[in-house]
């Protein structure tokens, strides 16, 4: 089944239309984005059962954006009724474009050409089997109680399973003097993490959940309750690592962490404005393996990042950013892409209504390969297949990374040897662990499970991954 459109805002498209045309009396260019969102958090466990309306996922509000000649200005607002709509309009033309006269000493503004606006009429909405809100809290609780139950009864070591579920169901409508768009998109997220413990040691293991759609994924978080308690306890037996160089083999996650952390964020281009991305310089250039071809765009995959325009009314596509190897392009929103003069890549997006669109990654992945799994295994004379990326950090200026793996299984002459060592520290230089890679598997795979900040902020929500990829990597 198809996602329905929001009833609140056909209601208020005619009132968003009467303002458009007033906008467009006194500017070049003006256009609205109206959300309309549901976003809820679902968790079970020993500690207890939470529901919670996600604060930051959920809300309705309109954004407007108006062009004086010159400069840009955008003006947010939650409510809008015939008698609101002269107060808006005052608000717009007293407090937004005048901003730029009270700028203080030192600060210059720079100068924007009109944005492209060519004619576009869509009304899309992504698909899902059983939808969350359909089926309901009550059912939703009783589910992931039958989940962290079953896992905390695997065995006695184990203190507790954590099960949980996230959904977000949005409604964007964008108008210009030439669109009116519409997109209607549900995406769910689950996870499962156990703790094991034996004495005062404590172990946990971590599996996530995602697809474009809706809690039809329960069904794969049943299947796997027993194997993701199985390798908590697995843990247990773990070891530190010695430092060093090895072959390593990362699975589909840990390649998407790679990917999102590595090169994701050095190829966002509002960072080659502010000069902040070294990647700005190798536009063209050998950045990795020429086994590698790396894409991100909505329209790149069926994930949680996927929509069919963004937050400034840019159609989503699909951007080769890596070719064979070579730095093609990077990823822009449509200010940063009329300053680089650049097309804009539909990597718009805004938080929310009530913040400022910024370039932002969405699907973000390395195509997949021709090796099977089997051989890249039997190539190995020692080191290690890599699992449960955790976190990671990376220095688009300096093209450093920091990344945290949970679980390294040993490799010696081809076969695992069933010993574990955990936690890892993955650290490189980027493009020398690009161009390391020199095996990649036939199959990919994506999750969407996290969500992605600009500086610890403006969260959104991405998705990564590929196949699973063989290269030369610094562990800890």
């Amino acid at each position: 089944m198809k996602v329905k459109s929001s009833h609140y805002l056909k209601q208020v498209k005619p009132l968003l239309k009467t303002l458009l045309n007033s906008l467009l009396e006194h500017y070049g260019y003006a256009s609205i984005l109206a959300s309309d969102s549901k976003a809820m958090i679902y968790s079970v466990s020993k500690r207890g059962t939470t529901i919670s309306e996600d604060d930051i996922l959920s809300g309705r509000g309109f954004v407007t954006k108006v062009y004086d000649g010159t400069s840009y200005g955008e003006y947010s607002f939650n409510e809008i009724t015939a008698d609101k709509i002269p107060h808006i309009l005052n608000k717009i033309h007293n407090s937004v474009i005048p901003l730029k006269k009270y700028l203080p000493a030192g600060i210059t503004v720079s100068e924007y050409k009109t944005l492209q606006d060519e004619a576009k009429t869509i009304e899309e909405s992504t698909e899902y089997i059983q939808n969350p809100e359909e089926l309901g809290d009550e059912k939703i609780i009783a589910l992931l109680t039958g989940l962290s139950q079953e896992g905390r009864a695997f065995d006695e070591k184990i203190l507790d399973t954590s099960a949980s579920l996230r959904y977000q169901q949005y409604h964007k409508l964008f108008l210009s003097k030439n669109k009116e768009m519409e997109q209607n998109i549900l995406w769910t997220t689950g996870s499962l993490m156990v703790m094991a413990s034996r004495g005062e040691e404590i172990k946990y293991y971590f599996k996530g959940y995602s697809n474009l759609g809706g809690t039809e994924m329960l069904s794969d978080m049943r299947e796997d309750v027993k194997s993701v308690a199985k390798t908590a306890l697995e843990l247990l037996d773990s070891e530190p690592i010695k430092p060093g160089e090895y072959d390593c083999i990362c699975t589909p996650e840990v390649t998407g962490m790679i990917v999102h952390e590595a090169f994701g964020h050095g190829v966002e281009m509002d960072m080659f404005v502010k000069d902040r991305a070294l990647a700005k310089k190798y536009i063209g250039e050998y950045v990795a393996s020429p086994l590698i071809t790396m894409h991100d765009g909505a329209a790149a995959a069926n994930e949680t990042a996927t929509y069919f325009f963004d937050d400034e009314g840019v159609i989503s596509r699909d951007t080769v950013i890596i070719d064979k190897g070579i730095l093609k392009s990077g990823i822009s929103d449509s200010q940063t892409a009329m300053f680089l003069s650049t097309p804009p890549t539909g990597n718009g997006r805004r938080e929310s209504y009530e913040r400022k669109a910024y370039t932002r990654m969405t699907n973000t992945y390395f195509e997949a390969g021709k090796d099977k799994l089997e051989d890249m295994i039997a190539s190995i004379s020692h080191g290690y297949l890599l699992e449960n990326a955790s976190s990671g950090m990376e220095d688009p200026k300096n093209w450093g990374i920091q990344c945290m793996v949970n679980i390294a299984r040993e490799i010696k002459d081809g076969k695992f040897t069933g010993k574990i060592y955990s936690p890892i520290v993955l650290t490189g230089y980027v493009p020398d662990l690009l161009k390391s890679i020199s095996m990649i598997s036939d199959n990919k795979k994506l999750g969407g499970g996290g969500f992605c900040g600009k500086g610890y902020k403006e969260w959104v929500k991405v998705s990564d991954g590929g196949p699973y990829i063989k290269a030369k990597i610094r562990l800890g």
